[in-house]
């Protein structure tokens, strides 16, 4: 079992940056592939970023690639989304999840653990 909790959030304006970091217990964090999803109100949740157990691997949705950067840390069992050139179409609840994974998939089903969720707002 693996819990993740998420933090970070919070508002800030357009052009800005935000840095969003989820922490899992439990074991053998390196051998999954962790993804961060986002869900803007009234919308489906849709993908942002994924990166290898090992790091090695990473994928970017178009809408953010260039802006958000995602990393891990196996050592501290912890993975980040730094997020750069905010802009208001970014607001959104950002979530965490992680999957015992063969390769980096975009589809939320596909993953197994789910953190809570932190709120984004980007103001205009």
């Amino acid at each position: 079992q693996v819990q993740l909790v998420e933090s970070g959030g919070g508002l800030v304006q357009a052009g800005g940056s935000l840095r969003l970091s989820c922490v899992a217990s439990g074991r053998a964090f390196s051998t999954y592939t962790m993804a961060w999803f986002r869900q803007p109100p009234g919308r489906e949740r849709e993908f942002i970023s994924a990166i290898s157990g090992s790091g090695g691997i990473r994928n970017y949705a178009g809408s953010v690639k260039g802006r958000f950067t995602i990393s891990r840390d196996n050592a501290d069992n912890t993975v980040t989304l730094q997020m750069s050139i905010l802009k208001p179409e970014d607001t959104a609840v950002y979530y965490c999840a992680a999957g015992n994974l063969k390769n980096i998939a975009t589809i939320p089903r596909v993953y197994d653990y789910w953190g809570q969720g932190t709120q984004v707002t980007v103001s205009s």
